[in-house]
């Protein structure tokens, strides 16, 4: 029952689902929470894969219109949660002052330049690798799909357990007080049971999405290395900034893909 409170934590927060009762935000429930990461990636890759194939295959809509309804999809479901970091961050990044000034602007509830133009760029960028990946998709196209926010909400989970926290106070603090590096022994098991699956049904699935895999652990590794050297550590904007980064490489990667290995 914690567990499954622990996940309904994670739907309040990083989706626009409403969920009609009171969970407490507690030592215990934040901590199923933080182990429940994959869970929910995993769902909501199986959401957007489904949008897809119901547009191209149940619907008159062209390729284009598909690829627009599962790019305004993945916005409505998250409620855009992540992209107020994005465009936080963005201002803090390019604002070229030291840390404490970037952790101030942050803060700051007002949006500069440079976030209104670097949220354009993400997601025109998205919406130029779903269309394309539209344009070339395969049946495996789905299936790949699928990992994206699975990889990106696990990336996500790393950094807040692994990356010292730039501020004592605020969500990423918060969460990472309720659980340690520990719980997160759960996510490489997630990824071998989802890996052992593709493989089973398709080798040249397996090396695809082994692709992806190698991809976030490289997108990992930058974002935790640069959140500090940025930031001097991890707050919530720099989470949802690094969730938006992580998931908009990861489509590059896929598109990449279609374009070289799976034509």
């Amino acid at each position: 029952m914690k567990t499954i409170k622990g996940f309904l934590i994670n739907i309040q927060f990083f989706t626009s689902i409403p969920v009609p009762m009171q969970i407490p935000m507690d030592k215990v429930h934040l901590k199923r929470a933080v182990i429940t990461f994959p869970i929910l990636g995993l769902l909501q890759g199986l959401f957007y894969s489904l949008v897809l194939y119901g547009f191209l295959e149940w619907t008159p809509f062209s390729q284009l219109a598909s690829a627009f309804a599962l790019w305004l999809a993945i916005i409505i479901l998250t409620g855009g949660i992540h992209l107020d970091g994005w465009m936080d961050a963005s201002d803090a990044f390019f604002s070229y002052q030291d840390r404490e000034k970037r952790l101030e602007i942050m803060k700051d509830p007002r949006t500069g330049a440079f976030g209104v133009l670097s949220v354009i760029v993400l997601l025109a960028a998205r919406f130029l690798f779903i269309y394309e990946i539209v344009l070339q998709q395969q049946p495996e196209t789905y299936w790949l799909i699928a990992l994206i926010p699975f990889l990106g909400k696990q990336i996500m989970g790393v950094l807040l357990m692994q990356v010292r926290p730039a501020k004592p106070e605020g969500l990423g603090a918060m969460f990472q007080k309720a659980a340690s590096a520990r719980d997160l022994a759960f996510y490489p098991a997630a990824v071998l049971l989802v890996f052992v699956l593709y493989a089973m049904a398709d080798i040249s699935l397996a090396v695809h999405a082994a692709i992806l895999l190698l991809a976030a652990a490289g997108f990992l590794m930058f974002a935790a290395v640069k959140s500090v050297k940025w930031f001097g550590g991890i707050t919530g904007d720099v989470l949802g900034a690094s969730a938006e980064g992580a998931e908009c490489f990861l489509w590059m990667v896929l598109w990449l893909l279609h374009y070289f290995a799976m034509s």
